[in-house]
């Protein structure tokens, strides 16, 4: 998991890099969503080929709502850190399962308790702190962060459907294949031809995002969701170091104000969840009760 929260930050890192003036003439954030999907896909479509999971479907509207929500969480997410530091836009995506656990009342019909509800109520707050409400700066990099965490809270409870139903791997075949059309249609128009180095860029954004993924799903089969959650926050640390080294960035006072209230509403609502877990278990290894 520690793996994965190096490339994933390092991720932000290269669409940075590829949004701005860093490796030339900034790319618009559909084309730099494009080289992720191109790349990504590439790489997941050779496992497969080798792998050969089952890809036949009968969730093929479930697939498409979402990579919608991915690809529109994705760009938003890109566009934001050409505007505002690295740590501060990966603060406000920890704020997807936030949102999951809010969108799952009405879509899931799932109770939600005091404890979740308060690890929102706190979460949120630090969104607001990182908008800038009332100091004549609307920080719109952060405005499209906060989209990009609900529409990839939105793609999380619908990931949730199609696990119950499909391999890891082919939703991930289905999601990148799925997501290098639309994120295709989208970049060409408005194509901006990248220089070399852009190539390169774009090309090292989606084999990372692809080996992200891959230690991600690998962490998360090997131990409790409860105990390696924790160490996703490492994100916020890794990127913020990217950001310094690279780019003399660094999170002003209200910046990390607003991302410590986002990490407490997080890790609350993922202490919360690790305990509903627990208590669940006892309970799903009890034997049925008798007949009559």
């Amino acid at each position: 998991m520690v793996g994965a929260t190096v490339l994933i930050a390092a991720t932000t890192l290269l669409a940075k890099a590829l949004g701005t003036a860093a490796l030339g003439t900034a790319l618009p954030p559909l084309q730099v969503t494009f080289g992720r999907y191109l790349f990504a896909a590439l790489a997941i479509f050779a496992a497969a080929a080798v792998l050969r999971p089952p890809m036949t479907t009968r969730q093929a509207r479930w697939h498409l709502a979402r990579i919608l929500c991915g690809w529109g969480g994705v760009t938003l997410m890109f566009a934001s850190v050409a505007l505002i530091p690295l740590a501060e836009a990966t603060a406000i995506t920890f704020l997807n399962p936030i949102f999951a656990m809010i969108l799952a009342i009405p879509l899931l019909g799932e109770q939600v308790g005091r404890v979740r509800w308060t690890a929102a109520v706190i979460a949120l707050a630090g969104a607001i702190v990182l908008l800038r409400p009332g100091t004549g700066v609307l920080e719109w990099g952060a405005l499209l962060a906060l989209g990009a965490a609900v529409l990839l809270g939105t793609e999380v409870l619908i990931i949730k459907r199609l696990t119950r139903h499909e391999s890891l791997l082919a939703t991930l075949v289905w999601a990148n294949g799925l997501g290098l059309v639309i994120a295709a249609s989208t970049a060409l128009p408005g194509w901006q031809p990248p220089t070399m180095a852009q190539w390169a860029g774009l090309a090292a954004l989606g084999l990372t995002m692809a080996a992200a993924q891959g230690l991600f799903v690998n962490a998360m089969a090997r131990a409790d969701a409860s105990f390696i959650t924790p160490f996703g926050y490492l994100t916020l640390v890794f990127a913020g170091l990217y950001d310094a080294a690279l780019f003399d960035v660094w999170l002003d006072g209200l910046g990390w104000v607003g991302a410590a209230l986002i990490l407490m509403g997080a890790g609350l609502l993922a202490w919360r969840e690790g305990q509903r877990s627990k208590a669940a278990k006892p309970l799903a290894q009890r034997p049925p009760p008798p007949e009559g």
